[in-house]
């Protein structure tokens, strides 16, 4: 695909370091000139210096015949307008921009075609707010993902001692819980890939993804590990975008407290907030943090736009006493080294917005995709279409399919039914398929499993 990007920002940057590296022909647009030399000096790609909402600019990019154009910009007025060019003078075929300010968000009908024609609108702030959300409602969770609507999770936990399947073949689960539906797609093992079956045993710290339904995320959990006890405090440092999002989200079912150091954002909070209590002040003061508690808090989420505000802050929180602590860090250098600290979980925005936007460029009909490992490796959702003849996986057993190395089918979902893939099970016309690829080179050839032959049409 042809596409441009706007906007060389840890967004854009790991966007286009992502999209570059599957072959897609790939120009980003900014207006800092050190930022598009760095980028250009890594990666096989086109760039241009300017504002990405200029005409001329968008055609000096080659907008004319692009396939996608990506704004992702700092200012959401930037990326409307782009958009609105790159319609009006350009056709382009898929427009995707970034809006962060609620204050749009509140009114869609400004994005339809009769006015400000973006196609898909992605909030990295509503991302990350679902993200901590899901985290925060399964503790002991490393990453929790929705597919077909939330029907059925895959959800990455940590494998500890005290877990029933701890040195026991994954078939076991089968027998210890038979009335519950799931799948173990992935183990990963001092960091490298395990594809499991009936026999391989798990073991104590390998990380392990499943997939089941929502109903039944904590028994099979319970089953790697010891399970916690539910959260039930939580303190938030950081009152932005994320911040409001976050209490708004968790307010009705736990005691939440918000750390802002802005006085008017205090204000604005203390207003739109129900149940959360607002707190002025450093949320890297020991005393403050003593002050409300910090011992007895079950969750300590860092979420301002300072990464190192963010670690210290955390640390301090995790030496005090808190339970678990969850922060945000743009800088992707920053994610590997605190997690091997005192950091129970830290959040790259750039990884949690590029899963929903991969979800609109990846070829065939995938509703929905999750960027895992530092973008190594990718679940996604894809609906087979067509017939036996017209395509590879309809009317297919799947023992019987082509698929790649490192490419598992963990489930099936069929209506409101959830299948757990077997080989025998045969997948039929609009099933929604769960397919874990640990090794993202072979995407392209599950995008062309799933892409329907002329014969159909």
């Amino acid at each position: 695909m042809k596409i441009i990007i706007i906007g060389a920002g840890q967004v854009g940057a790991t966007l286009a370091e992502n999209l570059a590296n599957e072959d897609n022909d790939i120009t980003v647009i900014d207006t800092d000139a050190n930022r598009l030399r760095e980028l250009q000096d890594r990666l096989d790609i086109q760039t241009v210096q300017g504002s990405g909402s200029h005409p001329d600019v968008l055609d000096q990019a080659g907008c004319n015949d692009a396939d996608m154009l990506i704004a992702v910009s700092n200012q959401d007025e930037t990326n409307m307008i782009a958009c609105q060019v790159a319609h009006t003078l350009f056709k382009t075929p898929t427009k995707i921009g970034r809006v962060r300010s609620n204050a749009y968000s509140k009114y869609p009908k400004i994005f339809g075609d009769t006015a400000l024609p973006m196609d898909v609108r992605i909030s990295p702030e509503k991302e990350v707010t679902k993200h901590l959300s899901r985290l925060i409602r399964y503790p002991g969770a490393l990453q929790v993902m929705e597919f077909a609507e939330g029907k059925i999770q895959l959800v990455v936990v940590k494998a500890e001692k005290g877990g029933p399947l701890i040195d026991r073949p994954i078939s076991y689960l089968k027998e210890h819980m038979p009335s519950i539906q799931t799948r173990i797609a992935a183990i990963y093992r001092n960091g490298q890939s395990i594809k499991p079956d009936g026999n391989t045993l798990i073991h104590a710290n390998d990380e392990v993804f499943f997939l089941t339904a929502q109903r039944d995320v904590l028994d099979v959990m319970s089953e790697l590990r010891p399970l916690d006890t539910p959260y039930r405090r939580i303190i938030i440092a950081g009152g932005g975008n994320i911040g409001e999002r976050l209490a708004q989200s968790l307010e009705k079912e736990y005691r939440v407290k918000i750390i802002e150091r802005d006085p008017e954002r205090c204000r604005y909070l203390s207003e739109t907030l129900n149940n959360t209590i607002v707190l002025n002040g450093d949320a890297s003061k020991q005393e403050l943090l003593l002050e409300e508690n910090i011992e007895s808090t079950d969750v300590f989420c860092a979420i301002t736009n300072n990464d190192e505000a963010n670690i210290m802050s955390s640390m301090l929180a995790k030496v005090l006493g808190v339970r678990t602590v969850m922060t945000i860090i743009n800088n992707p250098a920053y994610v590997d080294i605190v997690q091997e600290g005192m950091i129970d979980i830290a959040i790259s925005p750039q990884q949690t917005t590029i899963s929903s936007l991969l979800t609109y460029i990846r070829r065939g009909d995938v509703v929905n995709v999750h960027s895992m490992r530092k973008g190594a490796a990718e679940a996604l959702e894809a609906v087979a279409h067509g017939d036996y003849r017209s395509s590879k996986v309809v009317g297919r057993a799947i023992a019987n399919l082509n698929l790649p190395e490192g490419a598992t089918i963990g489930a099936v979902v069929r209506n409101d039914d959830i299948i757990v893939a077997t080989g025998d099970v045969v997948i039929q016309a609009e099933d929604h398929v769960i397919i874990f690829v640990s090794n993202k080179k072979q995407i392209p050839a599950v995008e062309q499993l799933f892409q329907v032959g002329l014969t159909f049409f």
